[in-house]
């Protein structure tokens, strides 16, 4: 809660304080909306389960979790991301996560 004029009463309008936020951040035009949206995708993306991630938004149904977590929702893409640079990794000699640094084939002489 964001306090307003009376105490023990919240703010009821977020639009000037808000403006002051972003303006600051150098975020002009981003809404708290916004920030919703990419909470619950960055979420759904570090599979932490919609479940989790309503309760976390305060929402009472499933669908709407749905419809916010979508940004980074396709498992295809980020499967493809992480195998590809784990093989890129292996075959620049890197060997930090686990990745077994692969030898380069001799060339004939």
């Amino acid at each position: 809660m964001i306090p307003g004029e009376k105490e023990g009463a919240p703010r009821a309008d977020l639009k000037k304080p808000w403006s002051a936020v972003t303006k600051a951040a150098g975020i002009e035009g981003a809404r708290i909306h916004d920030l919703r949206h990419s909470f619950a995708s960055v979420g759904a993306g570090a599979s932490l389960g919609l479940p989790i991630i309503g309760k976390l938004l305060g929402h009472s149904q499933a669908a709407t979790t749905h419809r916010y977590a979508h940004l980074d929702a396709d498992p295809m893409h980020k499967a493809v991301n992480t195998i590809g640079a784990s093989l890129s990794a292996a075959m620049n000699g890197e060997t930090k996560n686990n990745v077994v640094s692969l030898k380069r084939a001799r060339k004939p002489t």
